[in-house]
């Protein structure tokens, strides 16, 4: 395993910056290790160990739990390290409300047209490969496999978010995101069997997306959303009445059941379809270039794996 190297005085006199590099590789790995509650709340680790455990210099491991902290996602603790931070159920109702007021404005903003025309700048090429990472997330949703399904469902917005949008209002989602996988973890690995336990609606929702069918798509989102927090809620033993966003949920779903869009003509044209129907989206954020390690002894897993340059796919077994 190396590192990935970089070069100044390039062109205008800029650095030449590499967006894979062990640091990212690092904070990527323990996100997700994280995120699967592999790494539960309240558990403390020093740069020294991270170090040891994925084989790398202590520079690297340091950037990376700084960056961790920097997003929220670790604490730092003055001669103690960083420990994992702990979200109670009023964490994740800021944090799903957040997320749901975003999502629902941003697909609201995707249904305005411009001259008469839906919103350009959609990359649709993109879906075999939205489509493939929704099979995956279904999968392991369906198989009750956790350490998968949560890279699985991350790979699959952040893969939504890359048809079109706002950077910033995707990488916003994501983080919230990340959050409430760490919220959710621990409940969900509590459970005796998660097959069939966790949202599954992954090739619906692109079905949907395929079809242009903004009416369907914003159902959906409301949907899960819904789905979400009811099934926390009952994990977590909390009441649902606390969920301020609810009543909102619910009448949005009623609103979309209600006005949904007739279906398209048979045999009309799909460019002629896609400018009569708003396009969706959910903002643009790159895809992650690590994979975490796989589920071996102790707390943190394997050595960090570095992708061949230009794969976007993850590892076999991942």
């Amino acid at each position: 395993m190396a590192g990935m190297s970089s070069s100044l005085g390039t062109g205008g006199g800029h650095p030449a910056i590499q967006r894979n590099s062990l640091r990212e590789q690092i904070a990527g790995a323990l996100r997700e290790e994280m995120m699967a509650g592999r790494l539960a709340a309240g558990q403390n680790f020093t740069v020294k160990e991270i170090a040891e455990q994925y084989g790398v210099s202590a520079t690297p491991a340091r950037e990376a739990l700084v960056d961790l902290a920097a997003q929220g996602l670790l604490r730092a603790e003055h001669h103690r390290g960083f420990t994992v931070p702990e979200f109670t159920w009023a964490d994740f109702l800021e944090i799903f409300e957040a997320r749901t007021l975003l999502t629902d404005s941003s697909l609201r903003r995707l249904a305005t047209r411009r001259g008469g025309a839906a919103a350009p700048g959609y990359d649709w090429a993109r879906l075999p490969s939205l489509r493939r990472r929704a099979e995956a997330a279904v999968r392991a949703s369906r198989a009750g496999q956790l350490d998968v399904l949560v890279g699985c469902d991350r790979r699959f917005w952040q893969e939504v978010g890359l048809l079109a949008g706002n950077r910033r209002i995707g990488d916003y989602l994501d983080w919230l995101r990340v959050q409430s996988w760490m919220f959710a973890a621990p409940y969900l690995r509590s459970a005796d069997n998660l097959a069939g336990v966790c949202w599954s609606g992954h090739n619906e929702l692109v079905d949907r997306i395929e079809a242009r069918d903004l009416g369907g798509t914003h159902r959906l989102v409301n949907e899960y959303n819904l789905f979400t927090v009811e099934l926390l809620a009952s994990l977590a033993g909390q009441p649902l009445e606390s969920v301020a966003v609810l009543s909102l949920l619910h009448e949005h779903l009623a609103e979309d059941s209600s006005s949904a869009p007739p279906p398209a003509p048979a045999g009309q044209d799909p460019q002629t379809q896609a400018r009569e129907v708003a396009e969706v989206g959910l903002g643009l954020v790159p895809l992650p270039r690590f994979v975490p390690p796989k589920g071996t002894p102790g707390r943190f897993g394997g050595p960090v794996r570095v992708f061949r340059p230009g794969s976007e796919e993850p590892a076999p077994g991942r």
